[in-house]
């Protein structure tokens, strides 16, 4: 089991006093706290072994491209892919996407074709598809959600078809904390000969993520997300796919050869081996050194215990809000049915007047559509206010939380 008392002396920023008050960090969703660990880790790298990767021959190149191809490493290890040629390092999630988007979408999706999105997506999962869909003249259709926040299966039957090329879908709501049931999705996709993109930004981080068990075509997710820096995150897609795509960048690395031809002239090019044809120009280095070590502390906890953890303080934290009168929330009641995030109203208050007031408190939580607004829309909602747990979060926490929610229900 976790101790998040231990876990928070690993946390400097968990020492600080918020306008007067220690500080409770309910934002976990949107980005997560960094551990001395990883903090001690791109600065080494920085210290020690900067360079660029690849090509160069000197000792200090050398240990750099070691410690970033042993990112990928880490990787595809703690989300069981096949190899590192699964594993392609971009800035984060949105990135991922957009790859997909441009180099599979731009060459595979033609007029009569459709996509299938579903209306909980992340703008980062809607936008590609939109923009993409007015270039190439195929059609998206959007899955509905129920009432209770919970996908609409019987809609993402009715809406598939034989002419359905991609689903996209999140493994977790990242306003409602909905777990997906992301193994039917597959199937059926699969069953129509569709591909399916998996957004795991919410899910990677906090429960045990196997790719071939969940056999998704594409998945993605951002480091900064599960104790990583920002500017690094993963695109993992099934090989088979990979070598099919065209590079979505263009520049050095992603090459093996650029040779002039003075009978034609032009340049002839041959791409880059797996991973690196997707990983133009100097990569984000320290950032995928940090990832690495989020991913080894991560698996010192076991990411089984990081779920459970969550389940508990999520739980926990929806029985003690169902005490509060004037508070609403979101999605389903039942902890083993959503990741640690709990979207909620306190009624005739605002969702950032809320947000302002916790933070004259030291509590730190999300306010607005958290980049989700067609969900908010399906809802009925003007905006959510947002709690996300992560491992050092703690149940006191939770109960400082309550107090001064009953604290707003009073004015």
């Amino acid at each position: 089991m976790l101790n998040p008392i231990k876990l928070r002396e690993d946390f400097p920023i968990l020492k600080r006093l918020v306008n007067g008050y220690p500080l409770i960090y309910f934002d976990n969703a949107a980005t997560t706290q960094k551990p001395v660990q990883v903090i001690q880790a791109i600065r080494e790298f920085y210290e020690k072994h900067n360079a660029n990767v690849h090509r160069a021959v000197h000792t200090l190149s050398q240990e750099a491209t070691e410690l970033y191809e042993g990112a990928h490493e880490e990787v595809a290890k703690f989300i069981n892919a096949e190899s590192i040629e699964e594993i392609i390092f971009l800035r984060g999630t949105t990135e991922a996407i957009n790859l997909v988007a441009y180099s599979w979408g731009l060459r595979n999706l033609n007029q009569g074709d459709e996509v299938l999105l579903t209306l909980m997506e992340h703008h980062s999962n809607i936008v590609p598809w939109e923009i993409l869909s007015k270039i190439r003249g195929f059609k998206i259709k959007y899955v509905d959600v129920n009432e209770d926040g919970l996908l609409n299966y019987e809609s993402l039957e009715e809406n598939i078809s034989r002419r359905t090329k991609l689903i996209c879908l999140t493994h977790v709501s990242n306003v409602t904390g909905v777990i997906n049931d992301v193994k039917r999705v597959v199937k059926l996709a699969h069953d129509y000969n569709a591909l399916v993109l998996l957004d795991a930004a919410q899910s990677v981080p906090h429960m045990p993520t196997d790719v071939k068990a969940l056999d998704v075509d594409f998945m993605a997710f951002s480091g900064h997300k599960m104790l990583g820096p920002t500017g690094i995150g993963v695109l993992y897609g099934k090989r088979q796919h990979l070598e099919e795509l065209e590079p979505f960048h263009g520049g050095g690395e992603m090459i093996r050869q650029v040779s002039y031809n003075p009978q034609t002239g032009r340049c002839m090019i041959t791409w880059n081996r797996l991973p690196w044809k997707f990983e133009a120009g100097t990569p984000n280095i320290a950032g995928a050194i940090g990832l690495a070590t989020a991913i080894k502390y991560l698996k010192r906890l076991g990411m089984e215990n990081v779920k459970v953890h969550e389940e508990e303080l999520t739980g926990y934290a929806l029985k003690r809000m169902a005490e509060c009168q004037k508070v609403t929330i979101y999605g389903p009641k039942d902890p083993r049915q959503r990741c640690g995030i709990i979207s909620f109203n306190v009624a005739n208050v605002d969702s950032h007047d809320l947000a302002l007031f916790l933070d004259s408190y030291g509590i730190a939580i999300r306010s607005g559509f958290h980049c989700a607004q067609p969900l908010h829309q399906r809802l009925g909602l003007p905006s959510t206010a947002r709690a996300s747990f992560y491992i050092y979060n703690t149940k006191e926490e939770i109960d400082r939380f309550i107090d001064v929610l009953k604290e707003v229900e009073q004015l």
